[in-house]
């Protein structure tokens, strides 16, 4: 028996009328039908995620095939309590099967295994929502027989990352706690990068991490990918309600009631070899607006690597070098998404042994100073008109670019403390914090001048 067989009965339902809930990425079409052709429409009930995967999959650009979970079915799981409504699970496994066909690969094949990531997508981009979680699929059986046929290292590497996203992600275990082993390995071998571990040291930190997940969860990590799938569908909708999704949503004046889409996708490696890669990118600079490519990458490594801040990246104008064929790949897709959105575009984009895969695509955030060229440059492009330009220039940008800025000079010759990943619009002075709590009621209660500190880019 080399495959795992579907479950036949889907978890407890409310009893009402089918209506459709999941809609493959070549789908995009029926279900802007289903929206009257409104786009504004389609995204409020894909996602922002999920409708562009659909739109760029409808127009030829690599997306790995997958599926999307609408915002309807969040809320009417929601509203029944945390249970699914009728249909949805049996259309998602349909899906699967879909999906299944288009990859040549099953879920929880031994010969062929499929493995997907599970990605939170509403109608506005969100911090707060559930963080990714890859390689659903992967078992420990599967494990042992993709080691007798490819990179062993790539494999542990694989279920480990699973292990750990779905044991923190999904079931809440501190993510500290699988830092903390991979920290300690790397020390052991003398190195400050997880990039030099070796498939031994994998294997022993995969071992290390089933243990922490039963410690914390009582039971062992789940081997039936359809329960791995269920759970982590059911952990975007519970997001949805998480309370720093909720404050964001106070804070940003975004509705509640819009519920949350789920979208599940093939996964492609940008960890399988030196030679694969993974980074995001934005189709015009966002701090000059210059009309050039700008962005990180990591090769050997998967996407949330990148964003995480765990490791550092490097500029996206060494790909050019290093594999110009796929830089100009990569480039001509950029333009031609910016050419459709008629905006700047930021990027996801994944190398899986030489081809190119896009993730994700949603419109780019910039400071005033890109704003204002941009707009007056795509009115000379004849992509958008004067009026659409003035609009688009808005009070909160200004704002942003008008933030005290680090004096270049005095950062020569400054005492460091700490280096990290700025993710702050400009320079501050006040006391760290080093969780949101205690930084909101210091700065509200106590009025006191707080930077908020984090080891991660996470929405905690």
């Amino acid at each position: 028996m080399t495959t795992a067989m579907a479950p036949e009965r889907e978890p407890q339902v409310e009893t009402q009328a089918e209506q459709k809930y999941v809609y493959l990425f070549s789908e995009v079409d029926r279900a802007e039908k289903y929206m009257d052709g409104s786009w504004d429409a389609v995204r409020g009930l894909l996602g922002g995620k999920g409708a562009n995967l659909g739109d760029m999959t409808r127009l030829g650009v690599p997306v790995p095939p997958g599926f999307t979970v609408t915002t309807e079915a969040c809320n009417s799981y929601l509203a029944a309590g945390e249970t699914f409504p009728a249909g949805m699970w049996q259309q998602e496994l349909e899906a699967i099967q879909a999906i299944e066909v288009a990859n040549g690969k099953k879920l929880g094949d031994l010969q062929k295994p499929l493995l997907v990531s599970c990605r939170s997508g509403a109608k506005f981009s969100m911090p707060g929502m559930m963080d990714t979680v890859l390689n659903i699929g992967m078992n420990d059986a599967v494990a042992a027989e993709m080691v007798k046929r490819t990179e062993p290292r790539f494999v542990f590497d694989t279920y480990r990352r699973l292990i750990q996203m779905f044991g923190s992600v999904v079931m809440g275990v501190p993510d500290e706690v699988f830092e903390a082993v991979i920290s300690a390995r790397c020390k052991e071998i003398d190195t400050v990068s997880d990039a030099d571990l070796m498939a031994e040291d994998w294997e022993f930190i995969t071992t290390q991490f089933k243990q922490i997940y039963k410690n914390y969860t009582h039971e062992p990590f789940p081997q039936d990918p359809y329960e791995q799938l269920r759970r982590a569908t059911e952990a975007v909708f519970k997001s949805w309600n998480g309370k720093r999704a909720i404050d964001y949503r106070n804070a940003a004046k975004i509705p509640h009631d819009l519920g949350t889409a789920v979208n599940i996708q093939t996964m492609v490696y940008g960890n399988f070899s030196a030679e694969s890669g993974t980074g995001v990118a934005m189709s015009r600079n966002a701090s000059t607006g210059e009309p050039e490519l700008e962005g990180d990458f990591l090769m050997n490594a998967q996407g949330e690597d990148v964003v995480a801040g765990t490791r550092l990246t490097r500029p996206l104008i060494d790909l050019k070098e290093e594999q110009p064929d796929l830089y100009a790949e990569f480039e001509q897709i950029a333009r031609k998404l910016e050419k459709h959105y008629r905006n700047v575009q930021d990027m996801e984009f994944t190398s899986d042994r030489g081809k190119l895969w896009l993730l994700q695509t949603r419109d780019g955030k910039r400071t005033a100073q890109a704003e204002v060229r941009i707009a007056v440059d795509m009115v000379e492009e004849g992509l958008i008109s004067k009026e659409e330009a003035v609009q688009r220039v808005q009070p909160a940008q200004v704002d942003f670019f008008l933030h005290p800025q680090l004096d270049a000079e005095a950062v020569k010759t400054a005492e460091l403390i700490a280096t990290g990943l700025n993710v702050s619009p400009g320079a501050a002075v006040g006391i760290v914090a080093f969780d949101a709590d205690t930084a909101e009621r210091w700065a509200k209660e106590e009025g006191k001048k707080v930077i908020m500190v984090r080891p991660e880019t996470k929405p905690d």
